[in-house]
């Protein structure tokens, strides 16, 4: 696996510390976080760390390619490190969002029916296996 900072340099990202640490945590934390947890949990190894900086920081990742992003069904945003299209799973219990593995086929279209595409979501509600566990269901 490519470095960090050489993989941010390939996508026109200056590798500030903030940034390669914000990077290295979504690597390491595939629990598709907020910008509100990424700082909460970064802000402890880096004190001087803004808001700011990591909602800048997400942006601009989401912009060149490296991150997506996910309107949770309560209207807050959730990034993704695999930038890849696949499905995912939040569950209404516990409130985790899963990557899925499906066998489902996404189109690589750019254009519908002349409508132009600029993102694509599919993301199924329920409960997890974890939550399914404790309550027996």
């Amino acid at each position: 696996m490519k470095k960090t900072k050489e993989i941010l340099i390939e996508k026109g990202i200056n590798p500030s510390i903030q940034r390669i640490q914000i990077f290295k945590f979504l690597m390491e934390n595939k629990d598709h976080p907020t910008a509100k947890d990424i700082y909460e949990r970064i802000s402890k190894k880096i004190p001087t760390l803004s808001k700011t900086t990591v909602y800048n920081t997400v942006k601009l990742f989401a912009e060149k390619g490296i991150l997506n992003t996910m309107k949770a069904i309560e209207g807050e945003i959730r990034y993704d490190i695999n930038a890849g299209c696949h499905p995912h799973f939040r569950c209404r219990k516990c409130g985790n969002f899963y990557d899925l593995n499906s066998t489902i086929i996404f189109e690589d279209e750019k254009e519908i029916d002349g409508h132009l595409i600029e993102e694509q979501h599919i993301c199924y509600s329920g409960i997890c296996k974890e939550c399914r566990k404790k309550s027996g269901l």
